[in-house]
């Protein structure tokens, strides 16, 4: 079981609360993730889940058990840091092996434990090696193996990728995916990459200076953003917003339409404007408009052949059926 519950959790340093009073369920075996801009007190829900931080007021429950005031090696959680925390003296089986000594379990048992983590995890070969001799993605498989033999009730990771290059954050994200489909393990992931997020969760917890903007799944929130902050952060490129005249066509303060479900033409189209950047990328482009009179720039993801350039002026063709639509304080219109 790892279900995991907060009511009216709060978290002040001194005079300054940074999380107000929230209410949020994780369900047993999810894969849930917390995402928001620097600063937005992801971190620190999660901490305070971990038992890392005390609460200022509220109860955090784990399956159904009040554990607000439980330490935090008792919660039966397992954390995974973004600095990995590994012992730099120890191999790697013996920083597997660390949390399983310190519970004083057999050494029978920790062998199992630890040669089922590294077979999980392709660790095997690398059990007598020193994390100085590691690749990073795979002193974070290490940091994973030391919270797995704990056999956790919820996995915790704070930001876990954030130190590894692009290629190895690809192979990282597939990795902990497929583990959690094999473990079924509740899993609580902090991330400020909206990407990880829509690619790796069950269930998205948007946050905005320690509030919840929104809780769903990844497609809910893509399809059906709760308001103009949701909008805009879920989505790569990022949702354009344009207002005035051309919004007041809609009955909306505001309206936005995702790069994707924008058309580009020579010729054909209600929208027109200059291009002032364009990124290729293979097999998509991205065409940065300017001198719309809708918008500063509105970004355009097309067809890598696609191909228009500099200083081109160009037309645009929004699907009608993608329009997302806000009112003045940036709540969604139905």
């Amino acid at each position: 079981m790892g279900q995991i519950q907060l009511n009216q959790v709060t978290k002040s340093f001194g005079a300054v609360e940074v999380i107000p009073p929230l209410d949020l369920t994780i369900e047993d075996g999810e894969f849930c993730v917390f995402v928001g801009p620097s600063g937005c007190g992801k971190s620190t829900l999660l901490r305070l889940i971990a038992g890392l931080e005390d609460v200022t007021s509220g109860h955090i429950a784990i399956d159904g058990n009040d554990a607000t005031m439980t330490p935090p090696a008792k919660r039966g959680l397992a954390m995974v840091f973004q600095s990995y925390a590994l012992y730099p003296h120890m191999s790697v089986r013996k920083n597997i092996a660390f949390p399983m000594k310190m519970a004083k379990l057999p050494e029978d048992e920790q062998k199992r434990r630890i040669d089922a983590a590294a077979q999980a995890l392709n660790l095997t070969d690398y059990l007598d090696r020193r994390p100085g001799q590691l690749s990073g993605g795979q002193r974070q498989r290490v940091a994973i193996g030391r919270a797995i033999v704990r056999e956790p009730s919820a996995f915790l990771f704070d930001e876990p990728l954030s130190n590894l290059d692009a290629a190895l954050r690809v192979g990282m994200r597939l990795e902990i995916s497929e583990l959690h489909e094999r473990l079924k393990t509740t899993m609580i992931y902090v991330t400020h990459d909206q990407v990880e997020a829509m690619t790796m969760a069950d269930k998205i917890v948007v946050l905005q200076a320690g509030l919840i903007e929104q809780v769903g799944s990844p497609l809910d929130l893509y399809h059906t953003p709760r308001n103009k902050f949701v909008a805009g952060f879920i989505g790569s490129p990022k949702m354009n917003f344009i207002e005035g005249p051309e919004a007041a066509k809609y009955d909306a303060h505001t309206i936005g339409i995702r790069p994707e479900h924008i058309t580009v033409s020579a010729d054909e189209g209600p929208w027109s404007g200059v291009v002032s950047v364009s990124e290729h990328l293979g097999s998509d482009t991205f065409f940065h408009i300017h001198e719309t009179g809708l918008a500063d720039t509105i970004t355009v993801r097309a067809d890598g052949e696609v191909n228009f350039r500099h200083g081109d002026r160009i037309r645009l063709s929004p699907r009608a059926d993608m329009i997302h639509r806000f009112d003045a304080e940036g709540l969604r219109i139905a």
